[in-house]
């Protein structure tokens, strides 16, 4: 038996995929994924699936999120920076999942590629169990699947998925909430955060990534900041907050209409925020009008909510920048 096991293995490797290499990443990625375990993680790395315990819930709603970095990757993949991709990843759902209300419980993540590079495959996964850290979930599963064929040399993709629970009498509810004279509020991005980058990619061609070009750091750094995580600003907020956007693909223009009921639409203030650099950059290469700059990236905020005026001032570590208006078309002005 072991020596036909020994002929299967050496065949797999041959077609392409290295058990063992899987094996030493799920050894290098061990103590990163428990470092994200709470009391309610009741499974270990290595199982079939994931368990987690609803202890503590009354009437729980579950509310789930999938998403994946983009062409970001190709970033990452094209700097050969690969340890903060993953908290882009999980940032991109668990944001999310966090305007419902609902407090992230648990992530899992999928690794795909051609050929399995240990060392990228565990600094990666490390990154992803930071995000989940920075958002109070535990990484409690996750597959790396190596696809000879599949992915160029040196490229891989990343998918994760987000579970979070809000008690069904906490959910927040914006569309029968919000209404005309509610107060915006935003807190900043950390830069393009993870939207936009078939765009980006193009217009930044040519530039070298260690340089500048008066962004205040390089290049590379600037393109691969991770995004900005929001959980416990909107967790530590949330009796002020009737409803919240989470700005991504589409920018300010097409998510902010997301939270609104029908009737209403969004006015900013320009001069309440300062976008971080890199907007102003991406705008000289490519000549993008206003327009094209707030629909398609978060032009310096990454979380927008509407709270009830009187609660605008006490809303933590945000800044107010508009407020809702009556309108039909749902528009959102930027002035």
């Amino acid at each position: 038996m072991s020596g036909n096991d020994g002929q299967e293995r050496d065949a797999y490797r041959d077609a392409g995929v290295d058990i063992e290499a899987g094996e030493a990443v799920v050894r290098g990625i061990r103590g990163a994924v428990k470092s994200t375990f709470t009391d309610r993680v009741l499974s270990d790395i290595g199982g079939f699936g994931g368990l987690f315990s609803m202890a503590g819930y009354k009437d729980p709603v579950l509310v789930s999120g999938t998403d994946g970095v983009g062409t970001k990757l190709l970033l990452a993949q094209r700097y050969d920076r690969h340890d903060t991709i993953g908290i882009d990843l999980v940032a991109m759902c668990v944001n999310d999942v966090i305007v419902t209300g609902a407090r992230p419980l648990f992530f899992l993540d999928y690794f795909a590629t051609g050929k399995l590079d240990t060392g990228v495959a565990v600094s990666v996964v490390e990154g992803i169990a930071e995000g989940c850290r920075q958002a109070g979930c535990a990484l409690i599963g996750g597959e790396t699947a190596e696809m000879p064929g599949m992915y160029g040399p040196g490229h891989y993709d990343l998918a994760g998925f987000a579970v979070g629970a809000v008690e069904r009498s906490e959910l927040l509810n914006p569309q029968e909430t919000i209404k005309a004279g509610d107060v915006l509020v935003a807190w900043g991005s950390s830069g393009l955060h993870s939207n936009g980058y078939s765009l980006v990619r193009k217009l930044v061609e040519g530039l070298a990534p260690e340089a500048e070009h008066g962004l205040g750091q390089p290049l590379a750094d600037a393109l691969l900041t991770p995004t900005r995580i929001y959980v416990r600003e909107i967790l530590d907020n949330l009796p002020r907050i009737k409803g919240a956007a989470h700005i991504t693909g589409g920018g300010l223009t097409e998510n902010l209409p997301r939270m609104l009921p029908s009737g209403l639409g969004a006015r900013l203030d320009r001069g309440t925020w300062t976008a971080p650099p890199i907007f102003g950059l991406l705008a000289e290469r490519g000549g993008l009008s206003d327009a094209e700059l707030y629909r398609t990236f978060n032009m310096g905020l990454g979380m927008v909510a509407a709270v009830d005026p009187a609660h605008a001032e006490a809303v933590e570590g945000a800044v107010i920048v508009g407020e809702v208006v009556a309108d039909d078309g749902g528009a959102v002005v930027i002035a």
